[in-house]
């Protein structure tokens, strides 16, 4: 199974954000499970497939960490995640959350990175 997958997928990386409507555990859960879901659903990802996804959080929240939410969404608890805090920037999205995810794909697929919510704005060109 591995080298047939060795020679039909390729590690590939897919960015995306969201952001909550508040800092709290329930909106960030939200949040984030969207997110997730439209990962996968834009994507048509195999579970199995996804290696790891960092998280990115603004300092605005702090109610809890979107990789523990992530963790408990169907069925991912053998994914590998990293919460980080965003850098503070001036004039950034408030209580935005970032993904970074590695996945293994056919090398042919097409990447559809998504933007959510307030975090449309970030990337208007992959919405």
């Amino acid at each position: 199974m591995y080298e047939k997958m060795k020679d039909d997928y390729k590690i590939t990386f897919i960015r995306g954000a969201t952001t909550a409507s508040g800092n709290s555990v329930r909106e960030i859960e939200f949040a984030v499970v969207e997110l997730i879901d439209e990962l996968i659903s834009r994507n048509n990802l195999i579970k199995m497939n996804i290696l790891s996804i960092t998280f990115t959080a603004t300092k605005d929240l702090n109610a809890c960490f979107p990789a523990s939410i992530a963790r408990k969404f169907n069925g991912l608890d053998s994914v590998a995640f990293l919460d980080c805090q965003q850098m503070h920037v001036s004039n950034d999205i408030d209580f935005c959350i970032r993904i970074m995810a590695q996945v293994l794909l056919p090398p042919d697929h097409q990447i559809k990175h998504p933007y959510l919510r307030g975090a449309a704005k970030l990337r208007t060109d992959r919405c």
